[in-house]
């Protein structure tokens, strides 16, 4: 099936410099970029994409994650493909680096750990934010882009594994 999903590279992937590299590793899977573009999120509109983490972790958390993702730039992707959801998710890793395989995005590129992180009332800084679950990429698409940010063409990917 083929899905769309969000990805963010989140401020600390910008700020390190590695957001070329995750980027490639998305296309090397066959996932197709369809939109693309750097903000520079405020307080309100992170908490409209945190939307449930209050109800399911807490204020604490919830104050943490938009502290986190407003400190710097993101660049908000697009990405289209087979099975993009599920796929996406297996290659940037774990939520907590420290439990993230190599050869996985924050497995590779992350360090800090969920329990320095907690010690310090820090966020953890994994580099990548990816939608969950279908419900979750549908609210999320509509946050971040319009339709018209959006597009359509075709990959050698495309052509050669899709027909």
């Amino acid at each position: 099936m083929i899905e769309r999903t969000l990805v963010l590279l989140k401020p600390d992937a910008v700020q390190r410099g590695v957001m070329g590299r995750i980027i490639s590793r998305f296309e090397d899977a066959g996932l197709k970029i369809i939109g693309a573009k750097m903000v520079w999120v405020d307080e309100k509109f992170a908490q409209k994409h945190y939307f449930d983490v209050a109800e399911r972790h807490g204020e604490k958390v919830l104050k943490i994650l938009v502290g986190a993702i407003t400190e710097g730039p993101i660049l908000a992707l697009v990405l289209e493909g087979i099975n993009a959801i599920e796929n996406t998710r297996k290659l940037v890793g774990d939520t907590y680096p420290g439990r993230s395989l190599p050869g996985t995005i924050r497995g590779d590129f992350a360090h800090v750990t969920k329990e320095y992180s907690l010690a310090n009332d820090k966020p953890v800084k994994n580099l990548v934010h990816a939608s969950a679950k279908p419900e979750d990429a549908k609210i999320e698409l509509a946050l971040w882009f319009t339709p018209k940010e959006m597009h359509t063409y075709k990959t050698v990917y495309d052509i050669h594994i899709l027909g």
